[in-house]
């Protein structure tokens, strides 16, 4: 005989879909969840690693920037030690210049011709001195202008008379040469000789 199925299975169909669809809408939400907390993890992983190297670059540029201010120190230490030497070495090669030009002055001094003062301002000497006539002026004069270190003999003051004492006081002015080559100091030599001569 037939079987007749007299339970509601259409409802229980139903109802066994609808389950069914709502394992699989919660399947798909759960993936979606996972997809999103994997993704989200790996895009903070990436944002930290990122964040690493930005500091690690951070403090290499700090050191970098520590280096060169030190690098800059030290060319400034350089240029300061470099400008000593330079003043030392003027001073040391103005020692022989100074000697030298002492002893020019006293050759170029003719007989009759007293210095009572020397000042130097730069490259400029005046001369205060007494002489027994403006003659022996000129004859300094000369001897100046022919002298290896002096040069541009002028004569600013002369006095003669009762008011300047015994004799003519005089200031004269005149420049110190540059220094000069080996050949010059040779032809530098020659005038002194012949200005000592022209003493004689």
């Amino acid at each position: 005989m037939p079987s007749i199925n007299l339970l509601p299975w259409r409802q229980a169909l139903r109802q066994r879909r609808r389950k069914e669809f709502l394992v699989g809408i919660g399947a798909a939400v759960g993936l979606a969840a996972l997809i999103t907390l994997l993704a989200h993890l790996a895009v903070s992983s990436m944002i930290d690693a990122q964040n690493r190297r930005n500091d690690l670059l951070k403090a290499e540029i700090a050191e970098l920037d520590k280096a060169i201010e030190q690098i800059l120190a030290l060319e400034e230490q350089k240029a300061r030690m470099i400008s000593r030497m330079e003043v030392i070495d003027r001073l040391q090669a103005s020692r022989p210049e100074v000697v030298k030009l002492f002893d020019q002055i006293v050759a170029a001094l003719p007989e009759g011709v007293y210095l009572t003062s020397v000042k130097q301002s730069g490259k400029k000497l005046e001369f205060n001195g007494v002489a027994q006539s403006s003659t022996r002026v000129s004859a300094f004069m000369r001897n100046i202008d022919a002298s290896e270190s002096l040069s541009a003999p002028e004569l600013k003051v002369i006095q003669t008379g009762s008011n300047a004492g015994p004799g003519a006081q005089f200031t004269l002015f005149a420049s110190q040469r540059a220094p000069a080559s080996a050949a010059e100091e040779e032809q530098g030599g020659k005038r002194a000789t012949r200005v000592s001569e022209a003493r004689k």
